[in-house]
C-alpha cells in the first residue's frame, strides 16, 4: 500500500513500534506496555498496534507480536483462538417477525452462555447434544495427547463445553446489513479447557524463567524459547485450542441457525462464504522473506482478499471487511472496537437507564449485568475503521437487532 497512516513509536533499547492510531486515544499505559514488548530480545522487526489497542495483561490488547526463536504465552492469553463467525442469509428484515424476542428466547436456550463462578456452571452442558459430542470425538484424540503430558488438564470442562458461548464480551447477534439481508455473528473461543491450557503455559513460562523474571520488565512477558520441551508442548496446545475454538463456533452456528428456523415462518438457506477467523492466536507465518511466529492479542489476520470480521460494541454496527494485506501491519487489522474504559469504570460511570437508551433499537438485556458492556464503554467503531484504512476494505457494514451476551 502507497498510504502510510501509521505512527511511529521509538523504544530505547527496542524495536520501533508502528500505530495505527490516527484520531483514537491510546493510554500511557497501553504505550508502556508496548515499549516493554518491544523492547524484548526476538521480535522480529516491529511491533504493530490496531487501532482498537487498550491496557491487557503483560501484552497490549490489540497488538501484533513477531517473534523468531521464542513464544509469550500470556501475550496469547488464556482466551485462546477467541474469534469471531458470521454467516448471511437469505432472509431479509421483513421475514422476521415484528417482536424480536422470540428468536433472542430460542437462542437462549438453544447455547448455553453466561457463568457463574463457585457453582454449577448454567454455560456448559449438563449432557451435551450429539452435534457437540460428534465435534468432541474429532478433537478428542489431540487433548489426549496433552493430557498425558499434563495430566492437570484431564479435570477442566472440555466436552461439555464444546458449542457454548461463555461469558463477558461473548455474544450472538441477529444483525441486518446494508440491504436488510439478515446475518448470524456469534464471538467466542476456546472457553474453559483454552483457559486452563493457558494459564498453565504462563505459570511455566514463569516458573522456567525464575531467576531471570527480575530483568524482564514484566513478569507477564516470560517466554520460552524454541527447541526446548515446554515450547514445543506449547505449541501443540494452543494449535489445538485454536482448533477447539474454531469448533466451538460452528457447532454454536449451526445450533443459531437451528433455533431460528424453528421461529421464522419463513424457510431460508446460508451463503456459503461463511466467515470464522480467530483473533487471539498465535501462529507460524512468513513476512519479509524470513519464517517467524505471528501473535495476535486482540487482532485478525487480514491478507489481501480474507474475509474478516470487527464487531463493533453491543448496540453499535459491526463490518464484514476484506483484507489489503499491508505488510507492515504483518497483514493485521483491529479485532473490534475496543474499550475505551475498564468495566469497573463502566460500571462506575453508568446506569441501567443508560443502557436501556443505547440499546433501544436492540432485542438484549437492559440489567445492571450488562452495563459493563454498555456502548460507551468502548470506542467509537468509525474512529476505529478510518485509522486503518491501509489495512482492510469494508464489504458490509452490519446493524444489530438481536444481541444474547454471555
Amino acid at each position: 500500500m502507497s498510504l502510510v497512516d501509521y505512527q511511529l513509536m521509538e523504544v530505547t533499547g527496542g524495536k520501533v513500534v508502528k500505530m495505527w492510531t490516527q484520531g483514537v486515544a491510546i493510554e500511557e499505559a497501553a504505550r508502556r506496555q508496548l515499549r516493554n514488548t518491544a523492547r524484548m530480545p526476538f521480535v522480529f522487526r516491529h511491533v504493530a498496534v490496531m487501532p482498537d489497542a487498550h491496557v491487557g495483561k503483560g501484552s497490549t490488547i490489540g497488538s501484533v507480536i513477531p517473534t523468531q526463536g521464542a513464544i509469550i504465552p500470556a501475550a496469547v492469553g488464556v482466551d485462546i483462538g477467541c474469534g469471531m463467525i458470521a454467516v448471511r442469509t437469505t432472509l431479509t428484515a421483513a421475514d422476521l417477525p415484528d417482536s424480536l424476542s422470540g428468536v433472542r428466547g430460542a437462542i437462549e436456550r438453544a447455547v448455553p452462555h453466561g457463568g457463574a463462578p463457585g457453582r454449577r456452571d448454567p454455560g456448559a452442558w449438563s449432557r451435551p447434544p450429539p452435534a457437540a459430542d460428534d465435534a468432541w470425538k474429532l478433537l478428542a484424540p489431540g487433548f489426549q495427547r496433552i493430557v498425558d503430558k499434563y495430566p492437570s488438564l484431564a479435570c477442566t470442562n472440555n466436552r461439555a463445553h464444546v458449542g457454548t458461548l461463555g461469558s463477558g464480551n461473548h455474544f450472538i447477534e441477529v444483525c441486518l446489513d446494508e440491504d436488510n439481508g439478515v446475518w448470524f455473528m456469534l464471538h467466542s473461543g476456546s472457553r474453559g479447557v483454552g483457559n486452563a491450557i493457558g494459564s498453565l503455559f504462563i505459570t511455566l513460562a514463569q516458573a522456567d524463567m525464575r531467576q531471570h523474571l527480575a530483568n524482564l520488565p514484566d513478569k507477564d512477558l516470560a517466554y520460552f524459547k524454541e527447541g526446548s520441551r515446554h515450547f514445543d508442548d506449547y505449541v501443540e496446545a494452543v494449535g489445538w485450542a485454536q482448533r477447539y475454538a474454531r469448533c466451538n463456533r460452528e457447532v454454536m452456528m449451526n445450533a443459531v441457525i437451528g433455533a431460528v428456523r424453528a421461529t421464522v415462518g419463513k424457510p431460508f438457506t446460508i451463503d456459503e462464504h461463511a466467515v470464522n477467523c480467530h483473533h487471539n492466536y498465535v501462529q507460524k507465518e512468513r513476512h519479509f522473506g524470513a519464517d517467524m511466529y505471528v501473535t495476535r492479542k486482540g487482532a485478525l489476520s487480514a491478507r489481501a482478499g480474507e474475509l474478516g470480521i470487527i464487531p463493533g460494541s453491543m448496540g453499535a454496527k459491526s463490518f464484514i471487511v476484506r483484507g489489503l494485506g499491508n505488510e507492515e501491519s504483518f497483514c493485521s487489522c483491529s479485532h473490534g472496537a475496543g474499550r475505551a474504559m475498564s468495566r469497573t469504570e463502566a460500571k462506575r460511570r453508568f446506569t441501567v437507564q443508560d443502557q436501556i437508551s443505547a440499546t433501544l433499537h436492540v432485542e438484549c438485556r437492559k440489567d445492571a449485568g450488562v452495563v459493563d458492556e454498555i456502548p460507551m464503554a468502548y470506542k467509537d467503531i468509525d474512529a476505529v475503521m478510518a485509522a486503518q484504512r491501509s489495512l482492510v476494505e469494508v464489504v458490509y457494514t452490519l446493524r444489530q437487532v438481536v444481541c444474547v451476551k454471555g
